[in-house]
């Protein structure tokens, strides 16, 4: 087993938070001692099914236990799903119904061994206790913490100062994710920064049991390509893991430059001595901050496609964005043609390249739409069989007859 200062050394390199760092280092020590791996937990409210880069910071982190021997639990949070963790939110957020809860769960099943060792991942739910407990229990759980402590959580605490309501089964989450650990006999706990609540709350339940507590791993929450907001589907600034290769390398070629070795840090297995060095020659002007960002985009294509696909990516790029050629993968678009023009805002909706009507018109205003690599700035135009529609740089359709 590697030795616990070189595990410490990496794990925590990158880290937001490492609470407390003493026992952690504790933990590591002991368990390289005994040869007793860890138990590391990381919950998942199945409340989005797509995974994108920035739920992959936790889980690079996770791999690296991995690698060094520890135990793996991917906590499920099938039963509390059911609350909605109330974090962050304003308002009291809807529940999700067991379908949705069942679909969700699946689809993170299937995207985390894009990244996870399958064999050395445990996956867990939490109904598999949480449904056992009867109202004693819960009375008894809610008994280890008062109103006034819960109260001091940002979200709760602005909420009730501003009169805004609160349910009380919103307080039961964070007890319930405490629970998880109890049940579970976690070691270390991991999450975002905006879970240390929930977090510190296990290892406060784990104390009021007499057992060992857990250390809390938090990681920085991952800009999206706009470089300022929280990476996320609904603003449209994310990179999906599932996404095709000349998609995924062309969205990470608009990563702000000063966001390239963040990148780098949180989202790809780029050793620390590398990144160290390649920050130095960006610094120094060594490296050119173009080659430096393909390089970023190619390693990102290749962790979740494989390297021939990463290669495949970056060709396309060049052609299409410096070169200024077609893509070679352009999707067909099947249409019955006419000898009517038709209306391009509605075309575009449907077709996908853009989101709305509105959108679409916006991007004919902007210049954004081409047709044929020409800009086109017409609302109705007569198509024709293979004519390439475009929208922006990176979305494509060929107009095929049916």
């Amino acid at each position: 087993m590697i030795s616990a200062a070189e595990q410490f050394r990496l794990i925590s390199h990158g880290v937001a938070d490492l609470l407390p760092e003493d026992e952690f280092k504790k933990k590591l020590e002991k368990s390289v001692a005994t040869n007793t791996p860890l138990i590391v937990k990381l919950g998942l409210d199945p409340t989005a099914p797509d995974i994108h880069l920035g739920h992959t910071v936790v889980l690079r982190k996770l791999k690296l236990f991995q690698d060094f021997g520890h135990k793996v639990i991917i906590l499920i949070g099938d039963f509390t799903a059911r609350i909605g963790d109330p974090t962050g939110k304003s308002v009291t957020r809807p529940p999700l119904t067991e379908e949705q809860v069942i679909t969700n769960a699946k689809t993170y099943q299937e995207q985390i061994f894009k990244v996870l060792d399958p064999e050395k991942t445990e996956v867990r739910f939490n109904s598999e206790w949480l449904s056992k407990l009867d109202f004693a229990d819960v009375l008894k759980l809610a008994s280890k913490y008062t109103v006034a402590r819960m109260l001091e959580r940002d979200d709760f605490h602005k909420r009730y100062t501003e009169g805004r309501p609160i349910s009380i089964h919103e307080f039961m989450y964070p007890l319930m994710q405490g629970y998880d650990s109890i049940a579970l006999k976690a070691d270390v706990e991991f999450g975002g920064t905006d879970q240390t609540f929930n977090l510190l709350m296990g290892r406060h339940l784990q104390g009021e049991e007499g057992m060992s507590e857990q250390t809390i791993i938090t990681m920085p929450i991952l800009e999206g390509l706009d470089g300022v907001q929280k990476m996320s589907k609904s603003l449209g600034n994310y990179i999906g893991i599932s996404e095709a290769p000349s998609e995924m390398y062309g969205k990470a070629m608009s990563i702000p430059d000063e966001l390239m070795m963040r990148y780098f840090m949180l989202v790809t297995d780029m050793s620390i001595e590398e990144q160290e060095q390649l920050s130095k020659d960006l610094e120094s002007g060594a490296a050119h901050p173009r080659d430096v960002k393909m390089k970023l985009a190619h390693t990102i294509v290749r962790l979740y496609h494989g390297e021939e696909a990463a290669n495949f990516g970056q060709n396309e790029f060049v052609r299409v964005f410096q070169k200024h050629a077609m893509p070679t993968d352009i999707p067909e678009y099947k249409v019955a043609l006419t000898e009517e023009p038709v209306f391009v805002p509605q075309l575009l909706s449907d077709a996908g390249l853009t989101a709305s009507n509105g959108e679409a018109r916006r991007s004919i205003k902007a210049g954004a739409f081409k047709i044929d690599g020409e800009k086109c700035y017409e609302e109705h135009i007569l198509l024709k069989d293979g004519m390439v529609l475009q929208v922006g740089k990176r979305k494509f359709i060929k107009i095929v007859s049916c």
